[in-house]
């Protein structure tokens, strides 16, 4: 007896129930709804890994090389912005500086037209006061023609230095049109800019900072799935146990199939069958109370995944909130705003190509007039000592080169006076020369122009949107796939509802074939040993074996280390066989 108590043993009636159908059918429940449930959740973890790697990609795009470079780009835009009233009002200032020298260069043209105008009627005057004599003829055609190459040199030079007025009349009112320009537009655009680089920062951080929590979350649901996952042992544990049982009965008819079975009596065969049906409803008790300890942590686990889901979803939304646009991508709203930026940019950098084409227009015209007035010099020197040589000859002939010789010493006078205009000229070409290179390098210290450098920006802006939508479309698909899978795994993994319910009704069917009292078999404890060690020999868990001693204690002399020993190997086993 184990009661303790002797108590009159009295054999319970047989329910008309097939208890071998009912466990069964307790047991392949079991197997099948874990099986899905464990199923459920590693899906579960597939979509919780797919909406994590969907958040590494998005936030790599938020911390992307291209997103720093384009605030960078942005604000060296607002700095050469910034520069620009500035460099225009510095850029007429050496406008009018250019004006001023091509007006000092009109004066000294004048004055060389004017004086190529006397060399000419003096050469005619040599031709014709030569006339009779027959050596000045060839001289006189000489002079006449070098005259007119250097009058050609002198009106060529003229009419570059009115193109040139002309182009710096086009520029200074371009330029002033622009000034005025950039008083209305520059501090608009540099505004819109500077709210655009603080907005990318900001909302970077912010959409990094609500990531992680998404991420975060996640994290902690991917912990209790695995969680989960682990405590599902509980349905092999079941299942394990509901086998024994069913083994339990299988061993007890091969029993009484055996010789020592046939040779007892009928009082002994009751009483040995009371017992073991006490075992089992003792076993499925047991099972019952650990299930429905271990299956209520599931269920109270599981229930606070709503909670995490809600929180996903709650971030997904504030994510996708974060613009005023229809589809809350903040980079499409910057992409809008910098190219709105970028097209008021474009007339600016207009404005800037033409002056820098004015200010190299002008180089190219110093430079020439440098040239042309070396060849005036030249024109003048070939002038001076054809005339110089007249005179030599004039004083030889005496009396009758007389009057050619008053003529040709006007032509040297009038011809140095070209040099002193071409001195003039020279110095007001150096000052051209410098004022238009003060232009050129105002230009050129804005480096790279702002319509590319902008360009770039929106270029970029517009890829980060892009990927941006994608990976939010991506992230909402995937929050939305995660609460549907949660939400599915909470009625899958109810077992305590269905389960319970099932495993407790076997039990009380088992305690109601055993009865309410234990057979007395102190009589037959070495008849019953082979059976209860065969019982004892496939239990997995320890508290089967603690169940089992507390309705058939071991036999004198029986080993007692077989619960130790056996159970480091059991417990490996409920590892492989922790999810079927």
């Amino acid at each position: 007896m184990t009661s303790g108590t002797a108590l009159a043993y009295q054999a319970a009636p047989k329910p008309n129930i097939d208890i071998s159908r009912t466990l069964e059918s307790a047991r392949s429940q079991v197997e099948k709804r874990f099986l899905d449930g464990g199923a459920v959740l590693l899906s579960v973890m597939e979509v919780l890994n797919q909406l994590l790697n969907s958040l590494d990609r998005l936030t790599k795009a938020l911390d992307s090389d291209g997103a720093s470079d384009t605030a960078a780009d942005l604000a060296q835009t607002i700095r050469s912005l910034l520069d620009l009233p500035a460099m225009e009002a510095k850029r007429q200032q050496n406008f009018g500086v250019l004006s001023e020298a091509g007006t000092k260069l009109r004066t000294h043209v004048t004055d060389m037209q004017e004086t190529m105008r006397y060399l000419r009627t003096f050469a005619v005057t040599v031709k014709i006061t030569g006339a009779g004599i027959a050596e000045f003829a060839g001289f006189a055609e000489e002079i006449l023609e070098r005259i007119h190459s250097g009058t050609t040199e002198v009106n060529d030079f003229a009419a570059q230095l009115n193109a040139l007025e002309k182009d710096l009349k086009v520029a200074m009112s371009f330029g002033s049109t622009t000034a005025k320009a950039y008083d209305t537009t520059v501090p608009k655009v540099v505004e819109a800019l500077q709210r655009d680089v603080q907005t990318i920062s900001g909302h970077r951080k912010e959409l990094a900072r609500i990531a992680s929590q998404v991420g975060a979350i996640a994290r902690g649901v991917q912990g209790k799935v695995a969680s989960t996952l682990s405590a599902l042992q509980i349905g092999d544990i079941t299942r394990q146990r509901i086998e024994h049982v069913q083994s339990s009965f299988a061993f007890l008819e091969d029993f009484f199939a055996s010789d020592e079975g046939r040779a007892l009596n009928a009082d002994a065969r009751e009483r040995i069958e009371n017992v073991i049906h006490h075992l089992t409803a003792a076993q499925m008790r047991d099972m019952v109370a650990d299930f429905q300890r271990d299956s209520s942590s599931v269920v109270k686990t599981i229930a606070s995944f709503g909670g995490d889901t809600q929180g996903i979803l709650d971030l997904r939304d504030e994510m996708q909130g974060q613009g005023d646009s229809a589809d809350g991508n903040f980079m499409r709203e910057l992409e809008a705003s910098v190219s709105t930026a970028l097209g008021i940019v474009r007339q600016v950098e207009t404005a800037r190509l033409q002056a820098d084409k004015i200010s190299q227009s002008t180089l190219g015209t110093a430079s020439n007039l440098l040239q042309r007035i070396e060849t005036i010099r030249a024109v003048k020197t070939d002038i001076h000592y054809m005339a110089l040589n007249t005179n030599l000859r004039c004083s030889r002939m005496g009396e009758e080169g007389r009057s050619i010789n008053v003529v040709t010493a006007e032509l040297r006078i009038f011809a140095a006076k070209l040099d002193e205009s071409a001195d003039h000229i020279v110095t007001g070409l150096t000052g051209l020369e410098g004022a238009a290179s003060n232009i050129a390098s105002g230009q050129e210290a804005g480096g790279r122009r702002l319509d590319e450098r902008l360009s770039g920006a929106v270029e970029n802006l517009r890829s980060a949107a892009n990927v941006m939508e994608g990976e939010l479309a991506t992230l909402s698909e995937h929050g939305r796939e995660v609460a549907s899978k949660i939400t599915l795994s909470i009625s899958k993994l109810d077992f305590q509802h269905d389960l319970g319910e099932v495993l407790s009704s076997c039990a009380d069917t088992l305690s109601e074939m055993a009865g309410d009292y234990i057979a007395d078999i102190s009589d037959l404890e070495e008849v019953i040993a082979p059976l209860s060690e065969r019982i004892f020999k496939v239990y997995t868990m320890s508290q089967e074996r603690v169940v089992h001693r507390d309705v058939i204690p071991a036999a004198n002399g029986a080993p007692v280390l077989t619960l130790v020993e056996t159970e480091k190997k059991d417990d490996e086993d409920l590892f492989a066989d922790a999810l079927f």
